[in-house]
């Protein structure tokens, strides 16, 4: 089977700054993209950012210049690094791992519990 855990999330005053780290792990040939989306409450589920396996980089234009999504391959690992927060930045974030296992034998989402980020203002 493949985990996918996130860490990181909190409560931050606005203009503040957290790190959420998510580990993939299990029986993983390969990992493709990874990245994170966030929900709101009663708001649907949205692209935050995602990394290829190359470092490339695609972020949502509400957090462009603002976050920044890393990932070390060597670890199966990414970072969303979130810097000068708003409250309407507050959600569930959820990492996301498009993983090539032993067990699927083809390409497959996986996604993790979510993480709490809550913005005061």
């Amino acid at each position: 089977q493949v985990q996918v855990v996130e860490s990181g999330g909190g409560w931050v005053q606005a203009g503040g700054s957290l790190r959420l780290s998510c580990a993939a792990s299990g029986s993983i040939v390969s990992i493709s993209r990874m990245g994170w989306y966030r929900q709101a409450p009663g708001k649907q589920r949205e692209l935050v950012a995602t990394v290829t396996r190359d470092g490339e980089t695609n972020l949502a234009d509400s957090v462009k210049g603002r976050f920044t999504c890393s990932r070390d391959n060597a670890k199966n690992t990414v970072y969303l690094e979130m810097n000068s927060l708003k409250p309407e930045d507050a959600a569930v974030y959820y990492c996301n791992a498009l993983v090539f296992s032993r067990e699927r034998i083809e390409w497959y989402d996986y996604w993790g519990q979510g993480t709490q980020v809550t913005v005061s203002s």
